[in-house]
């Protein structure tokens, strides 16, 4: 069990972000960080991944404090060194055990072509395909879905789903629907606080639950706008 235990976290102007933000998340499971732009959902996998470190509270895995060893995170960004390989990326990451050429053949990436001549979607996939290869039991993924192409994207939400239960999964998309057909649970989260975990068979209630109160704020703001 992945326990967030009262984190509370401001940035160096003093601007809280979250304030004693609880969240529990099932091994196994692929679980799904939602919540409007700004909300915190990449600052929090970032706490996660220990690439940030909460002003408050902490981070177990089992009730022990996480190490490096076992998770690996997929940023929204991804950082390459210039003039290597997409086949030199991947040597950075080392597992024997792992066919660069096999996995390949569902990623469909130019290997031997130097990095800064991939489009923005082969980059993506790259950086992912490395995220493999390190071969860790909890993957934290930050909008992995962006700038893929439909194959892609399918691709992606069959490899994840077959992963399922070897690995834990964290994810976050800024598309909702991505989430409801690939998630066990999504976690949403506004203004630093968790308001709800819903579990997949509640997932019909998630569109009410969020987007009532903002449609009828857009909808007043329209209706000024356009008599």
């Amino acid at each position: 069990m992945i326990s967030v235990n009262n984190i509370s976290f401001s940035w160096q102007n003093n601007q809280p972000l979250f304030q004693d933000l609880s969240l529990v998340m099932d091994i196994g499971k692929i679980h799904g960080i939602a919540g409007l732009n700004g909300a915190g959902k990449t600052s929090l996998l970032s706490i996660l991944a220990g690439y940030l470190k909460p002003d408050k509270g902490h981070i177990s895995i089992h009730g022990n404090k996480p190490s490096g060893k076992q998770i690996t995170f997929l940023e929204t960004e991804n950082f390459f060194y210039a003039h290597i390989t997409g086949r030199e990326y991947l040597r950075l990451f080392k597992n024997k055990h792992f066919s660069n050429d096999a996995w390949n053949e569902l990623f469909g990436l130019p290997l031997d072509e130097l990095i800064e001549h991939y489009s923005t979607g082969m980059k993506k996939k790259l950086a992912i395909l490395a995220c493999i290869r390190q071969d860790k039991p909890i993957m934290i993924l930050d909008e992995p879905f962006n700038g893929l192409d439909l194959e892609s994207s399918r691709m992606l939400r069959s490899l994840l789903l077959k992963m399922r239960g070897s690995k834990t999964i964290l994810i976050t998309s800024h598309i909702l629907e991505t989430l409801t057909n690939l998630c066990d649970h999504i976690h949403y989260i506004e203004k630093g606080q968790l308001v709800f975990s819903m579990a997949k068979q509640d997932f019909g209630e998630i569109e009410n639950k969020i987007f009532h109160t903002l449609e009828g704020k857009h909808q007043t703001l329209l209706n000024r706008l356009i008599p």
